[in-house]
């Protein structure tokens, strides 16, 4: 059986042999440029540009809350781009994680992982800039990804 695996360490770097993908959340406004991505950018080229051509031809796309993008940055490495969280700023109304949608990344990463017999790697996603609660977020991998025998590493930078 899979289990949600806790690491020390760089995400953008995943632990594990064989094909993996590097999970992320990012917002429905085509922002790209504060948290994780910034270690995506420096390593990868190609996971920003596709996020940001698939924001900019969103009206011909699937690009909003709830989708993913997956992008091959490597023989064995994927980047999931997720749409999980409402615009970009936190305060009066709330924070930007809108947890349905992460739901519904998760559910469709499960889809991609299966598909590619890859493993899933990513830091404590919609816990950081998104504002959300990660005991939720955990709960919803343990019910998505580990309930489908998905292996997932959880990376707290080292």
């Amino acid at each position: 059986m899979s289990k949600l695996n806790y690491v020390k360490g760089d995400a953008t770097v995943p632990q594990a042999t064989g094909t993996k993908i590097i999970a992320h959340i990012c917002n429905d406004q085509g922002g790209w440029g504060k948290g994780f991505v910034l270690a995506i950018s420096k390593r990868w080229k190609s996971p920003e540009y596709e996020f940001r051509a698939w924001y900019r031809n969103r009206a011909q796309n699937d690009y909003a809350l709830g989708s993913i993008q997956v992008v091959q940055v490597a023989s064995y490495i994927h980047i999931a781009n997720m749409i999980g969280q409402h615009g970009i700023q936190r305060g009066g109304k709330g924070t930007p994680i809108r947890y349905d949608a992460v739901q519904a990344c998760l559910e469709k990463l499960c889809e991609s992982a299966r598909r590619l017999g890859a493993s899933v790697h990513m830091p404590r996603i919609g816990a950081g800039l998104a504002g959300g609660k990660w005991e939720e977020i955990e709960a919803m991998i343990l019910r998505t990804l580990i309930a489908e025998g998905i292996e997932v590493y959880i990376y707290d930078f080292a």
